[in-house]
């Protein structure tokens, strides 16, 4: 058993396009040399640079949550890029634990590749984690992890339940925390959606309704950041189940206006509650493709 931890830089082939190769190239290179200090220092093995980021496997699921906390702190206190471009350093980190075979120095295993998806699905400065994960962690690292509920990863034919760490205290009133009495199926409940001016209910054991550029899609956004069939959702035992199939994402934000994203790649969710559903970008971005949804009891 080992716990598995995948840490990726935000928005690299932007940092490229603004300071340049050699200038960009200097700086990932040293900044992953001090993330890979860090995890050392936790009690990590650095498997593999992964040009922008990090596979590391650690002994204990504390350590890899200790050091991942360490990473995201140390990043918040120095967050500007060189040459005075006010861009923020941020990673996305995702880890699981489970078995791990290692072969010729690297690692392969059901655990490695929920850690990827799981980096994929974070937002800038997230860290998520698996139930696996928090069910083996001390009283007092589990009080800093929040159900962002069921999901598919992709690849995965069960769900896996997900959890944000919490690791800014000053920021958790604003955290998106959902209780499980909100993943309860719910037979009579309806899903309404509401964007370009349009507004769509989704009956229980209804046909699934597709979002997108084309006019064609149930609900119909014409937006070149929207893939012509950007984003199915269909009602599966019970619950609303959001699969992002676009090129650029699907961010998805349960809660109020502080709730934070959980970004889509080809990969589900279940909508719970209500909040917004923004198409190729985050709903900062000006002018963003917004759907906002609510599940009707």
């Amino acid at each position: 058993m080992a716990t598995v931890v995948f840490a990726d830089l935000v928005g690299s082939t932007g940092i490229f396009e603004r300071l340049g190769d050699a200038t960009a190239g200097r700086f990932v290179t040293q900044l992953t040399a001090d993330l890979a200090r860090t995890f050392e220092a936790h009690n990590g093995r650095v498997v593999k640079l992964l040009g922008d980021g990090l596979f590391t496997v650690f002994p204990r699921e504390a350590d890899a949550l200790s050091a991942c906390i360490a990473i995201q702190k140390h990043l918040a206190d120095r967050p500007v890029l060189p040459g005075g471009s006010g861009q923020p350093v941020q990673m996305q980190i995702g880890v699981e634990s489970g078995e791990v075979v290692e072969i010729d120095g690297d690692c392969y295993g059901d655990a490695v590749n929920s850690a990827a998806r799981l980096a994929d699905l974070a937002g800038a400065q997230q860290i998520l984690a698996s139930q696996r994960v928090r069910d083996a962690l001390p009283a007092e690292l589990q009080q800093l992890m929040r159900s962002l509920g069921p999901m598919y990863l992709r690849g995965k034919s069960e769900a896996t339940e997900v959890y944000r760490v919490q690791w800014q205290p000053e920021r958790d009133s604003d955290a998106t925390v959902m209780g499980a009495s909100l993943f309860r199926a719910d037979a009579n409940a309806e899903l309404e959606l509401v964007g370009g001016g349009q507004t769509l209910r989704l009956a229980p054991r209804g046909q699934p309704v597709t979002l997108g550029r084309s006019i064609t899609a149930s609900l119909s956004l014409n937006d070149s950041r929207v893939s012509r069939v950007h984003a199915t959702i269909e009602w599966r035992g019970g619950h609303f189940i959001l699969n992002d199939q676009s090129s650029f994402g699907t961010w998805v934000y349960v809660g109020g206006e502080t709730a934070t994203p959980l970004v889509l790649r080809r990969t589900e969710c279940w909508l719970v509650g209500q909040g917004l559903i923004t198409l190729g970008c985050g709903r900062e971005v000006s002018d963003a493709p917004v759907v906002t949804f609510r599940i009707c009891h």
